[in-house]
């Protein structure tokens, strides 16, 4: 009886998942099948001809590999200059009360509260003011304001998960406060570190609004030049261009799937 009483549970179970495997995975199918198609028409379940005629296409148009050398570029920059600014706070904001501590820290997630174009729209004025339109600088400060929340609000979490008994029992036996940070709160902390670093590079490549507004024309990244591919050429091209987009992500998240776990997430976006 209790065998049979398990089975509705079990195949509602494999419904949703594959629900969920199909709401997932079959956009992602259907760009792969889109990129190395090479004739396919309705009613087709699958394409007639397979080629890689648009890779060819994609990758042969003037600036493509610029757009994405200076995507990696720029998203490499913006993340380590992410680092060198919000770490340090993030880490102030886990150890030091001050006064409005808890109005700082729920600040950074403002870029996030609105809609990102107004906010695009104004910072391209101010920029404009000052000089730094069309400029790397500009164009990497925009995405910074952009990541601020990632890397503020997840290592901070991280860093008030690391006990104080543990910095205390370091500097007892002599420890500087310099080589506790080091050999203690930092290595303890660096999963979440790692877990933002990854948002920030992967949201910095995929960035596409501010950059337009800012850097174009000196500066074409990739999700701006997509959107020129998108709009001008067939769903061909602009699959091929999404997988090239995509396949960062992907890779990037199994290479880090043992940091990025659902409590580091969980923990990074909760105020204390």
């Amino acid at each position: 009886m209790v065998f049979k009483s398990c089975w509705p549970k079990k195949i509602i179970e494999f419904l949703l998942l594959a629900a969920f495997v199909i709401f997932f995975m079959g956009p992602l199918l259907n760009l792969a099948i889109l990129a190395f198609t090479g004739n396919w028409s309705y009613p087709d379940p699958l394409p007639r001809e397979w080629s890689l005629k648009w890779w060819s296409f994609v990758l042969s148009r003037d600036g493509i590999a610029e757009s994405i050398g200076l995507s990696f570029g720029i998203a490499a920059i913006v993340t380590a200059v992410s680092i060198l600014l919000c770490v340090p706070a993030a880490y102030a904001f886990a150890r030091i009360r001050f006064p409005l501590s808890r109005f700082f820290l729920f600040s950074f997630l403002l870029t996030h509260a609105f809609p990102k174009m107004g906010l695009y729209v104004s910072i391209a004025v101010l920029f404009y003011k000052i000089g730094l339109m069309n400029t790397l600088l500009g164009v990497v400060l925009i995405h910074i304001i952009n990541v601020l929340m990632y890397m503020t609000w997840i290592p901070t979490a991280s860093f008030r998960n690391v006990h104080k008994a543990q910095e205390e029992s370091a500097r007892d036996v002599g420890a500087s406060p310099f080589r506790v940070f080091r050999s203690i709160t930092l290595p303890l902390a660096m999963p979440g570190i790692i877990v933002a670093s990854i948002f920030t590079f992967l949201s910095s490549l995929d960035e596409a609004q501010g950059t337009y507004l800012v850097g174009v024309p000196n500066f074409r990244t990739m999700p701006v030049v997509m959107y020129g591919i998108i709009t001008d050429y067939p769903a061909y091209a602009g699959a091929v261009f999404s997988i090239i987009l995509t396949a960062p992500t992907l890779i990037l998240l199994l290479a880090a799937q043992k940091f990025v776990s659902a409590d580091v997430l969980s923990s990074g976006f909760q105020m204390k």
